[in-house]
Formats: C-alpha cells, sequence, structure tokens
C-alpha cells in the first residue's frame, strides 16, 4: 500500500498574503487606563510581545494617538482585539 505524500506547504510570501490576508490590531490612546495597565494588557493579551516592545506600543499609541499592535491573519487579529477590549482598552483592527 503507497504512504500518502504530504502536501506541499512552501508558499511564497504573495500565496500566503492573498490566502490569509494580514490585518493591523490598533491600540487607540484613552484618558482612562494608566500605563502600566496597557503595558501589562499587552503582554497578557498578546504572549509573543516583550516587555520592551509592549512599554513601545503604550508610548506611541499615548503620543500619537495609536499604535500597531500586532500584524497576523484576521482571525487572530480578532481575537487579539477581543482580549484587549476585555481588560478595557480600546482596539480595532484594520488590513495591513
Amino acid at each position: 500500500m503507497p504512504t500518502p505524500s504530504k502536501p506541499a506547504a512552501d508558499f511564497d510570501e504573495e500565496t500566503l498574503k492573498r490566502v490569509l490576508p494580514p490585518y493591523r490590531v490598533v491600540l487607540h490612546n484613552d484618558d482612562v487606563n494608566d500605563m502600566n495597565h496597557v503595558v501589562r494588557s499587552l503582554l497578557h493579551c498578546v504572549p509573543s510581545l516583550t516587555g520592551e516592545r509592549a512599554a513601545e506600543i503604550m508610548l506611541e499609541a499615548h503620543n500619537h494617538g495609536q499604535a500597531t499592535v500586532i500584524v497576523c491573519p484576521k482571525e487572530a487579529a480578532e481575537m487579539y482585539r477581543e482580549r484587549l477590549e476585555s481588560c478595557g482598552l480600546t482596539a480595532t483592527i484594520e488590513p495591513a
């Protein structure tokens, strides 16, 4: 009996973008949450962030009104947005 072959897993970047278009998760500044809460929430909600990167995102949102948290496929972006909102932060997603 022949062994089943594995599907090709090598996709070029263009194919991946077409199949799973990237979305940007955007954190918006607010006057309610203190900076420490924002950094802790970012680290809790987006485990791939480092403490340094979370602080950079928080400061960018504070100084410029918004900051990109992560770029990922839409389903993951929706999940990260929901997690951030559950911590009382304001976040949106948009095509990258």
